[in-house]
């Protein structure tokens, strides 16, 4: 049997994600929940909703999160490391405050959150520490007495989180017929979020035009393109573009789209492209859709050879380098030295988000950071 791993003071970890339909009778409820306060008619739901349908109304997340549940507890299993694990969703079955509520119950009283979002924004960090802030208040309105939470640190230039993704781009190079490869361009992507909100991402002192979360972006985007040049010997141009952009028209949103982005590389002579999702975790319905749909049809009218690399998922990489995030935050609050595993240039990022990170369009109080209500 492998030595324990002490990952006290913290007793549970708990997988945040999004989460999403398992059915066709799931999707418009759903879509209700992930929009509710914006006053979106049913109908324009329903619409929306079509992106879901195409695939039987089955969004793929839920299952992945499974899978990543099922491989952080077999590395954790095989590197004796005692710590259950939870899930709980923001807007679908199984939903985060009944999760909270069943781990108050089974006793837990120290919470580590890992969140399926790896870099900084409202709506992949801050978002998920108001659900937290949320879900908290509810279950002390019930008279319990909730655990505390503290959230795992961005882990965007984990290697464990890195090197996956450049495996996933080596291979669709390789994929691609040999007389293109060479000269293929990577367009690596993430989702668009408005301009305001980009430039308001990460602490205070990273605001700015993109703030933290282009910035983030960019350095992963750079580590996998000199990865790729090391390993391949070609030197692929690449470009940071974005999609699934939800907003209203008049809003700027960070651009440009994948879709223009192809065909702007088409009309300049680029003979092929590898789509690298690098801004998502798993292969849910925006890469499914947005990509492998969407982005691919696009291409194929253009007569570009595209094809688009893993997500991260369940990876093994990526199951230890959770563990490695637990035991250094855990040895952190036990006041020890610890040593923080980061690529590139930007190292670590913080444990405690400071306060002005990310900020809300409206003020709301957000659980595991410097202004959390639950310390």
């Amino acid at each position: 049997m492998p030595d324990a791993l002490d990952a006290s003071p913290y007793d549970a970890l708990l997988l945040l994600s999004f989460g999403g339909p398992e059915g066709p009778d799931d999707v418009v409820p759903f879509l209700e929940n992930v929009t509710r306060g914006r006053g979106i008619p049913k109908e324009r739901l329903k619409e929306v909703g079509q992106h879901y349908f195409l695939f039987g109304g089955v969004s793929p997340i839920n299952d992945q999160n499974r899978a990543l549940l099922a491989a952080l507890r077999e590395d954790f299993a095989g590197h004796g490391l005692d710590l259950p694990v939870y899930w709980g969703n923001r807007n679908w079955a199984p939903y985060l405050t009944d999760t909270l509520r069943e781990m108050t119950a089974d006793g837990r009283r120290r919470v580590l959150v890992l969140a399926t979002s790896a870099y900084a924004s409202y709506s992949g960090c801050r978002q998920y520490r108001e659900n937290l802030a949320d879900a908290l208040a509810a279950l002390e309105a019930e008279g319990l007495q909730p655990p505390r939470v503290d959230k795992l640190r961005h882990y965007f230039n984990h290697p464990g989180f890195v090197e996956p993704m450049i495996e996933g781009v080596l291979r669709s190079l390789a994929d691609l017929p040999e007389e293109v490869r060479d000269g293929a361009h990577i367009a690596f992507t993430t989702h668009s979020i408005p301009t305001s909100a980009a430039d308001t991402s990460g602490p205070a002192e990273a605001h700015g035009d993109g703030g933290a979360y282009v910035g983030q972006h960019l350095e992963v985007a750079r580590l996998i393109a000199e990865a790729v040049r090391e390993r391949t010997g070609v030197d692929h141009p690449w470009q940071l573009v974005y999609q699934s952009r939800s907003g209203a028209p008049h809003i700027p949103w960070l651009e440009p789209d994948i879709c223009d982005h192809l065909q702007e590389r088409h009309a300049a002579g680029v003979p092929a492209v590898v789509m690298a999702p690098i801004g998502f975790v798993s292969d849910h319905m925006e890469v499914l859709y947005d990509l492998d749909t969407e982005a691919t049809a696009k291409a194929e009218e253009l007569g570009l050879p595209v094809r688009r690399s893993a997500t991260v998922g369940a990876d093994p990489r990526f199951a230890a380098a959770v563990r490695d995030l637990i035991l250094e935050r855990a040895g952190a609050e036990r006041g020890q030295e610890v040593t923080r595993c980061a690529l590139g240039a930007l190292g670590a990022s913080h444990d405690l988000c400071p306060v002005g990170c990310c900020p809300a369009r409206a003020p709301r109080p957000a659980a595991a950071g410097a202004d959390s209500p639950y310390a």
